[in-house]
């Protein structure tokens, strides 16, 4: 069984953690409490391949933003995540992207970008449009979810998965050449 390292990364109070406790124990976190750092272990099925993610749910507060290198390094693939009901958040990604290529030294890391409380539309100050574009402008996919009607939890962890395993395949076939006689 495959194991993946995932981060979860994003500014306070966007849903990071209500997202992965809704995955992994199905329940809704409905006060907010600030995460230092937090580390959780689920088994999942992607596309008949049994995996184990390891979580780490980070701090979005700006306080421990040194830590986040660390977590940058650690990780295999990054979960994004902005609220559809805060302009600033989704500006907030952007830093985190470039942080994310600067840490690991390439383009080529498996990212999805995640815009959380879709159940809050008639708060929406983001745009579906401006994710997908961003996220294409990142050769990333995008979902957008709402961890307290577990929309699209399940959706976004799988994804995160298919994204590790596509990046690392195609690492592996860059690597890979032959020569013929």
């Amino acid at each position: 069984m495959r194991e993946f390292k995932v981060v979860v990364l994003g500014s306070g109070g966007v849903g990071k953690s209500a997202l992965t406790v809704q995955f992994v124990s199905s329940t809704f976190i409905e006060k907010y409490d600030p995460t230092i750092e937090d580390f959780y272990r689920k088994e999942i099925e992607v596309d008949g391949q049994p995996s184990v993610l390891e979580i780490l749910d980070t701090a979005g507060t700006e306080q421990f933003s040194s830590m986040r290198d660390l977590y940058i390094k650690n990780g295999q693939g990054f979960v994004v995540v902005y609220s559809i009901t805060s302009q600033q958040t989704f500006h907030d990604i952007r830093n985190m992207k470039e942080q994310i290529v600067r840490v690991k030294g390439s383009e080529n890391v498996p990212i999805l970008l995640v815009g959380n409380k879709c159940d809050l539309s008639h708060q929406r100050q983001v745009r579906s449009e401006e994710g997908l574009a961003l996220a294409e402008s990142w050769s990333c996919p995008f979902t957008e979810c709402s961890a307290k009607n577990n929309q699209n939890v399940n959706v976004t962890f799988a994804e995160i998965v298919r994204e590790m395993n596509y990046v690392q395949s195609r690492s592996r076939q860059s690597k890979t050449c032959c020569s013929l006689m």
